[in-house]
């Protein structure tokens, strides 16, 4: 099994370091699956939008709901992510050198989200990525048993995936 997982310090880093391998790997001829995260900043406000790329080449979709300047919930838009996790699954079908996915977090926590895409990739013998959220770590690791943490370092993860994907 090749699971690997990286949780970068800061918020935003994980997304803008699997971003990058993704590009890295796709221009390396990689045939890449799942989502990475692209933020916009909401500089008025001080909130961002939040965005998953679908590997390899789209469409972006919004996962994030606007609550309000003042909301303090959750804005996540859990049908928008599953639109998400749909198509990407769909994707995964067809074959893939490597999984991608920007986050394991509060859903696949409670067993929605992207969990069954990485079963499925797992099953598969297809390599995966996941970006962990320092929360979910605990959760990630009772749902795969055992995954390698890598630095969260783009040249380490590069190296990683290059490797298993050969």
């Amino acid at each position: 099994m090749k699971l690997a997982y990286v949780i970068a310090p800061g918020r935003g880093k994980t997304n803008l370091l699997l971003a990058g391998v993704a590009d890295a790997l796709a221009k390396r001829g990689r045939t890449l699956c799942g989502t990475v995260q692209l933020d916009t900043e909401r500089a008025e406000e001080h909130h961002c939008d939040m965005d998953v790329l679908l590997l390899p080449d789209g469409p972006k979709i919004r996962i994030s709901q606007y609550l309000g300047a003042d909301a303090q919930g959750c804005k996540l838009d859990p049908d928008a992510l599953e639109t998400a996790v749909g198509q990407t699954e769909e994707r995964l079908k067809a074959g893939a050198d490597l999984l991608i996915v920007n986050k394991f977090g509060k859903q696949e926590a409670q067993g929605r989200g992207f969990r069954e895409a990485v079963g499925e990739a797992l099953a598969r013998d297809i390599p995966a990525i996941i970006g962990v959220s320092e929360g979910a770590r605990l959760a990630f690791m009772n749902f795969v048993g055992e995954a390698e943490q890598l630095d969260p370092d783009h040249d380490a993860v590069l190296e990683w995936a290059l490797n298993a994907t050969r």
